[in-house]
């Protein structure tokens, strides 16, 4: 199901009319009727230009879209599985991130739509678990990258990438020393079935630790292209997170989950 606010049909044109693949073109925001056994809930706009272009429709998918599909988990008994983000705990400042921190978040900032939508999301899940006995899974997921990103989805893999096939200058907001963690696709999926299909109703982080600064990512993506742009440093973004790394011990005690691609680009 898809609203095609960000998602694009022809990322999963070669499945339509496979017998068991159905595309549903559809709102989380408005409630659907569905006879399912799982759930998983991972609409949203998750990429800084996209959220913040329409900050209301952020909030909306992340409460009344997240309550929508609580409220479908509930009557069919199915586990639902939400897709959070890195982005509940802030600008940390705690490093790496464990699931038991709480997060340092500016609720009135830029990215708040997004920060503040997921963790709404986060006690939602947990409420109707408590009240209603619905069966939760919460995956905390860090930067991902892979195939079939959009190539102006806004951020740093795929603007870097850009620039550099272009031969455009590499812009990098701030002076680059703020970190990222990154991980395949791959195993995201890997580590969402995984967690759908464990007994962990705890927050799990999902998301590769191994950790570099911006600058040195900026200039590995160059020379992987082959490009001579030059880089070039921006003014810094508001409330832009220094650092971003993940404490996976849950997700290697609970799922027997790690990251396999630990260095595709990092060689």
């Amino acid at each position: 199901m898809d609203n095609y606010f960000t998602g694009r049909k022809r990322n999963v044109e070669r499945w339509i009319g496979h017998p068991n693949f159905e595309l549903v073109h559809h709102d989380v925001v408005n409630p659907y009727f569905i006879e399912v056994d799982q759930i998983y809930h991972l609409a949203s706009p998750a990429s800084p230009p996209h959220y913040m272009y329409n900050p209301v429709k952020t909030i909306k998918t992340n409460t009344l879209g997240t309550i929508n599909m609580l409220g479908l988990a509930k009557r069919v008994k199915a586990t639902i599985l939400l897709a959070s983000t890195s982005e509940v705990y802030g600008d940390p400042e705690v490093h790496p991130q464990p699931e038991t921190y709480w997060g340092h978040v500016n609720t009135v900032g830029p990215r708040s739509c997004y920060d503040e939508g997921k963790r709404v999301a986060e006690s939602l899940m947990v409420a109707y678990n408590k009240q209603e006995r619905v069966s939760i899974r919460i995956a905390r997921i860090f930067n991902t990258f892979g195939p079939r990103m959009h190539m102006n989805d806004g951020r740093v893999v795929s603007n870097f990438i850009i620039q550099s096939l272009q031969g455009n200058p590499i812009t990098i907001y701030g002076n680059g020393s703020q970190t990222r963690s990154f991980q395949y696709v791959d195993d995201l999926v890997d580590g969402l079935i995984l967690l759908m299909n464990s007994n962990c109703s705890l927050p799990v982080n999902i998301g590769n630790p191994e950790e570099h600064s911006i600058a040195d990512f900026a200039r590995i993506i160059r020379d992987l292209v082959g490009s001579s742009s030059p880089v070039v440093n921006m003014s810094s973004q508001e409330d832009d997170p220094q650092q971003r790394k993940p404490d996976i011990t849950r997700a290697a005690k609970e799922l027997n989950w790690r990251p396999k691609v630990i260095r595709f680009f990092f060689v």
